[in-house]
């Protein structure tokens, strides 16, 4: 064996030990998320609550013009996006419906 086949054979095997590292890695679950929030999507927390309470009930519960008045999920969803205070309101909400079961 040639000397650049010994050297081609080490960093293959190197290259080898390194992708396995990896996607252990990438595939280990070893992140939970304290988050009850984490990997609930806005438009699916919306239209979670939508489904519970109805349009009019969400607007008496949170006073936002967007649930009152010609409300759509894809309104409230740019209103929400731009407003924080809104956005807390709501994902307060949503996260005392999950907690009721």
């Amino acid at each position: 064996m040639e000397a650049s086949d010994e050297l081609g054979a080490g960093v293959l095997k190197d290259c080898r030990r390194t992708v396995r590292r990896f996607t252990r890695r990438v595939t280990t679950p070893d992140f939970t998320s304290k988050d009850p929030l984490h990997g609930v999507t806005l438009e699916a927390l919306l239209t979670e609550l939508v489904a519970k309470y109805g349009w009019a009930e969400l607007g008496q519960r949170i006073e936002i013009r967007c649930f009152n008045f010609d409300p759509s999920i894809k309104s409230s969803l740019q209103f929400l996006r731009k407003t924080p205070w809104a956005r807390k309101k709501v994902e307060e909400l949503y996260l005392r419906h999950k907690a009721q079961g």
